[in-house]
Formats: structure tokens, C-alpha cells, sequence
């Protein structure tokens, strides 16, 4: 049988702001062949996560560093083409963080079965995978939302974001989502039911904003940090709680800067909290099995931004940091 090729997305070359095609190229490999005990998998899509850009500048609380002529990590989901492994057969649908390229091997560790029938392929990436399993647990650990709280997103239209605010509504709180752009904001409001949406590129930003959340902020679900976060900072209200999930406006630019005052976080007694998902991992059960629930309801749906062939994945990737997608950012191959 000949040998298959496979194509990779390394890294060429350290960024310095945006990454583009000088520094991530696509590389020609023989696709990897199973040995026992693992399986081979053919991806149908990539998703797109921005702590890869940070990991591109070297190791960091997201993972070790990407070395020159590394390939991208990535989480992938795609169909067991050959099978040396007695738990997976060929044929079966499996997540896996397979990275960006066309094949992988997997020795079925931290592997995902999933059934084609009750979940897409898009969804395994997206509201069922770690973007919705990131909102669940930051807003249900940290946020702590308690019904008729004023529960505050930014990337609001973006792949966790939307997921935090759908279930900001289902527990309850009035939601307001920061998004860039009035399609988004008529998105947030006409199609997820968010109570407002505030267009953080407008003049009148901060304006708007506070007219959005007349009695202050109670919880504030920070993705983008940057002038957004500096603005949603003042609206706090006693007692608040900010969760720090993402910072995407300063992963191009990691110099640092003054941010907003310290103080609020004393006189408005607020909590404020950072984390990673790999420490809530034992939580995806639950919130799957919650996620199902909800989306047979029709409650809890997401967005895909999608673009079409590897080669088309840097590209992809800045729009994504760039802000300029709408919803989960995803890469389909050719052969899906």
C-alpha cells in the first residue's frame, strides 16, 4: 500500500504581533502509521484556540512553548481510519488533540468517542467541546450567578463567550454582551436572547455601556482584557466577581501596561479570579450531559466560523485574534 501523505502546519518562526504565512508554513510528511495499540485518525476539522498564539512566544501557564518547526496544537475531531487499538474501531468519530494536520496516531489517551448521530462534528469542537466546557465551568465556579444578577461578557459573539452568556440565561441573570460590529450585537439579542448588546467599537462605547448596565455589573466574564475590560472595571458592583478567562486584545502585545485601578477590588469588595480549564477537567460529565439537555431544548446553540483546507488555517488563525471571525473558528479539510 503507498505511503499517504500528510500535511502539517509548523511553526517557521516566532511572531511579533499578528502571525501570518512567514511564520506558519505548511509542511509535507508521510501520514504516521498505527502501531498496536493505537489508532490512526483522518481529521474533519481543526478547531482554532487563541492560547496557541501565546504558546507560539515560548512555554507559558497554557503549555510549553512551540519549538521552531513544531507543529500548531490543536484540538481535532475526525473518523478512525485504521485501528490497532482494542477500544477504538475503524470508523468510530473520536476527539482528540490532534493538532494541525491531516492525520494523527493516538494511543486512545484523553480520546473522546463520540456519536455522529447525536452530535456534528462542529459541536464536538465547539458548544460540546472545550469552549463550551470552558464557559460552564468559569461562569458556574467563579462567576457564581445568582438569578436577577447583571452578568456582563465580553467576545460576547466568540466561541466561549456565547456559550457564558446562554447560560447566564438559563440560571437566571440578566445578561449584556461586549461585541465588536452591530451584526454581532443583533446576533447576541435577536438569536441568543442576550437583554443587550453593546458595540465596543463605537464612539459612544463606554457610554452605551453603562447605559446597558444601569445598576452596575455583578459578574464580568473577561475575554478580551485591553480598554474593554478597563471600561466594564468601573461598572462593578459591590460584591462583584470577575472572571479572567481570556485577555485576546493583548496576546499580539504581551509588553505590559498599567490596566485599571486596583482599588474597586478594596472598596467594592470584589473577587477576582483566574483560571485554566486542565484544572476542572472531572466537571466535561456534567456539563455535557447538561449541554445535551439544553440544546434538545433549543436553549443552547453556537456559531461557526469556518474556513475550507489547511492551507487556509494561519489565516484563519489571525481573523480569530484579530477579532474578525464571528462565533467558533474552525478548519475543515478537504477530504471531510
Amino acid at each position: 500500500m503507498p505511503a499517504v501523505e500528510n500535511h502539517q502546519i509548523v511553526l517557521a518562526s516566532r511572531p511579533c504581533g499578528l502571525p501570518d504565512a512567514s511564520h506558519l508554513q505548511l509542511r509535507a510528511t508521510p501520514a504516521p502509521e498505527p502501531r498496536e495499540g493505537q489508532f490512526h485518525i483522518r481529521h474533519s476539522y481543526i478547531g482554532l484556540s487563541p492560547s496557541a498564539r501565546i504558546r507560539m512566544g515560548g512555554d507559558s501557564a497554557y503549555g510549553a512553548g512551540i519549538a521552531l518547526g513544531e507543529m500548531v496544537p490543536g484540538q481535532t475531531v475526525g473518523i478512525v481510519s485504521r485501528s490497532r487499538h482494542p477500544q477504538f474501531r475503524e470508523g468510530d468519530t473520536v476527539v482528540t488533540n490532534g493538532g494541525w494536520q491531516e492525520y494523527s496516531l493516538s494511543s486512545g489517551k484523553s480520546a473522546l468517542l463520540i456519536d455522529p448521530a447525536e452530535v456534528s462534528h462542529q459541536d464536538a469542537l465547539g458548544v460540546l467541546g472545550t469552549s463550551g466546557l470552558t464557559a460552564f465551568v468559569g461562569l458556574t465556579t467563579y462567576g457564581r450567578p445568582a438569578s436577577g444578577e447583571t452578568l456582563l461578557v465580553s467576545a460576547a459573539s466568540g466561541s466561549v463567550g456565547s456559550i457564558v452568556g446562554q447560560i447566564g440565561l438559563r440560571l437566571g441573570c440578566r445578561v449584556v454582551g461586549i461585541t465588536g460590529g452591530p451584526e454581532k450585537c443583533a446576533y447576541l439579542t435577536q438569536t441568543l436572547g442576550f437583554h443587550a448588546a453593546v458595540d465596543h467599537r463605537a464612539g459612544d462605547f463606554t457610554t452605551a455601556l453603562a447605559a446597558a448596565c444601569p445598576g452596575g455589573v455583578d459578574i464580568y466574564f473577561e475575554n478580551v482584557g485591553g480598554t474593554v475590560r478597563d471600561a466594564a472595571w468601573s461598572l462593578m458592583a459591590d460584591f462583584g466577581r470577575v472572571v479572567l478567562c481570556g485577555m485576546i486584545a493583548e496576546y499580539n502585545d504581551m509588553t505590559s501596561s498599567n490596566g485599571p485601578s486596583w482599588f474597586p477590588i478594596l472598596s467594592k469588595r470584589l473577587v477576582v479570579s483566574g483560571f485554566l480549564l486542565r484544572d476542572h477537567l472531572d466537571r466535561a460529565q456534567e456539563y455535557q450531559a447538561r449541554a445535551m439537555e439544553w440544546i434538545s431544548q433549543g436553549q443552547l446553540r453556537m456559531r461557526y466560523d469556518i474556513s475550507d483546507g489547511l492551507a487556509t488555517a494561519p489565516a484563519a488563525f489571525a481573523r480569530m485574534l484579530a477579532g474578525s471571525n464571528f462565533g467558533k473558528s474552525l478548519v475543515r479539510l478537504a477530504h471531510d
